[in-house]
């Protein structure tokens, strides 16, 4: 594990944040002594559109390596999946906690360049909070 849980009854909060103007993503989350629960708003309008949850469990092709299983609940019309699902998986296989991720990032009328900036500031702000973690725990 990369990371260790906060001691029993008490909880810890980290933020970051990716991005500038309608491209910024915010990621909070709320590490318990059992697991992790991540937001994932940005944009211009943060919003609930999707919730996974991420089970670490041991690689079905290599049981010596750490994968997860994930289940996903989109709101329907949302995309917001696109962005819960892989957060979740890789912050359950980082730290081999379950993780909750509520995942809401809207740009109005967003074109093809708007989205991949703001799935690659979603997937890099996990980035910056793992490495957040690390350094945390090093020191």
């Amino acid at each position: 594990m990369l990371y260790e849980l906060p001691k029993a009854g008490t909880v810890k909060k980290k933020q970051v944040s990716v991005g500038r103007g309608k491209y910024r993503i915010d990621l909070i989350a709320i590490v318990t002594n059992d697991g992790l629960i991540v937001s994932i708003t940005g944009g211009e309008k943060s919003h609930v559109g999707a919730v996974a949850v991420g089970l670490p469990r041991p690689s079905l092709e290599r049981p010596s390596k750490l994968s997860a299983t994930t289940s996903v609940l989109t709101l329907f019309g949302h995309k917001d999946d696109e962005l819960a699902k892989p957060a979740a998986e890789k912050l359950a296989k980082e730290l081999n906690q379950t993780v909750v991720v509520v995942a809401g990032v809207h740009v109005e009328e967003a074109r093809l360049d708007d989205i991949r900036k703001l799935v690659h500031n979603s997937m890099q702000v996990v980035d910056v909070f793992l490495e957040k973690l690390r350094n945390s725990s090093e020191g």
